[in-house]
């Protein structure tokens, strides 16, 4: 059990028996009444997102979230196989669990499986991924005069926009906390 002097973001809590992730948090202190704390928050079981408002001094149930490090086996069916790297357990996560995640898993791939009540709801994948380029259009040749990008598909069916220069066959630094470009990586 915790208050609002604990709300920021990243901050994990229990609202309607659901985990819910703080997006966004903004103190305010009005010139009349009482100060109280504007939020943005991120269901962490189905996605949603909502803006809720708590009186500054409310108390605040704290989400009993656990993460533990998995790895990437192999897509099954309509979901995706992890296996836990200390007790060797296999657990399914469904496509829909995963969302944008998918798009960063390769084999062997470490993630960090977040549990709720012991059941997983989520992962996280690493920071930056390195992803091969399937598809792309050719650039063409002298076009440099801005910054001008192109969309390329990578192995995973991720789809990024790229500078001109890259071609099918790049290996590619993608961050996945906004599934951008960072850089061409050297084979």
């Amino acid at each position: 059990m915790g208050d609002t002097s604990d709300l920021k973001k990243g901050y994990k809590l229990l609202k309607d028996d659901q985990p819910w992730l703080v997006a966004d948090c903004q103190f305010v202190k009005p010139g009349k009444g009482q100060a109280f704390f504007r939020t943005r928050l991120k269901n962490m079981i189905t996605g949603r997102v909502v803006d809720h408002t708590y009186k500054s001094g409310e108390k605040i149930d704290k989400a009993d979230t656990e993460e533990r490090t998995y790895q990437y086996l192999y897509p099954e069916g309509e979901g995706r196989v992890f296996m836990d790297i200390e007790t060797y357990e296999q657990i399914n996560l469904s496509n829909e669990q995963l969302g944008e995640s998918a798009y960063f898993l390769l084999d062997g791939t470490n993630v960090d499986v977040m549990f709720f009540v012991g059941k997983p709801i989520g992962v996280t994948p690493p920071t930056f991924v390195n992803l091969k380029v399937t598809e792309t259009e050719p650039g063409f040749k002298g076009d440099t005069s801005s910054n001008t990008t192109k969309p390329a598909t990578v192995e995973t069916g991720l789809v990024v926009n790229v500078p001109l220069f890259v071609v099918e066959g790049d290996v590619l630094k993608i961050d996945t906390r906004t599934s951008e470009y960072v850089e061409r990586v050297k084979a």
